[in-house]
């Protein structure tokens, strides 16, 4: 319930404060286990990536030591946030993914990796999480940053195949984090030029 309704909410103010504009929202499919892969710009991100989903939920991993904070603890997990420990992903984490996507969920994973990464190397968690689950890895573009009534673009993209880095090891994790992100950016770049 208080998911659907932040959902909403957020919708609400993303739609009409941001001026969002939502493009290729067909290409999140229904009924099967989906890893939403986007650029991160803000704290904003998580709730912009679900908002336009109505009737999926998005989940994601949260940084451990938020669900210590008075009222966000309480919070996060009943906006379908779960722990991770900082300087990686723990092995519960993992088996939660996994679990969320043997159920057909959406998890949303922004593999920059943190706001400050947007040229750099990729973390490998989503290609890995993908390849596991044989989940759709769906990329998704934020363009325009949050700025009061100018224009903010959330693209869906068309599903990335990774299959091909199946079974490849590390170095397979990597071509494949590289090619999602490669996808992320070029979106990123063909949206901020229009």
């Amino acid at each position: 319930m208080l998911y659907s309704t932040l959902r909403a909410l957020f919708h609400f103010i993303f739609r009409f404060v941001f001026r969002l504009k939502v493009v290729g929202l067909e290409n999140v499919p229904h009924g099967q286990p989906v890893i939403l892969c986007a650029n991160h710009t803000s704290n904003m991100d998580p709730p912009l990536l679900g908002s336009p989903l109505v009737g999926r939920r998005v989940h994601y991993m949260a940084k451990a030591e938020l669900f210590d904070v008075p009222v966000l603890g309480w919070v996060l997990p009943r906006i379908s946030a779960f722990p991770v420990k900082r300087g990686g992903v723990s092995k519960e984490s993992i088996r939660l993914s996994l679990q969320l996507l043997s159920e057909n969920k959406i998890l949303g994973i922004f593999p920059e990796g943190s706001r400050s990464n947007a040229g750099g190397m990729g973390k490998k968690g989503a290609a890995s999480l993908a390849l596991k689950s044989g989940a759709t890895v769906v990329p998704a573009a934020i363009v325009g940053g949050y700025k009061p009534f100018r224009q903010l673009t959330l693209v869906y993209g068309k599903p990335v195949d990774i299959s091909e880095f199946a079974d490849q090891g590390s170095e397979g994790l990597e071509q494949a984090t590289d090619k999602i992100l490669s996808v992320i950016r070029t979106m990123v770049k063909q949206y901020e030029s229009k």
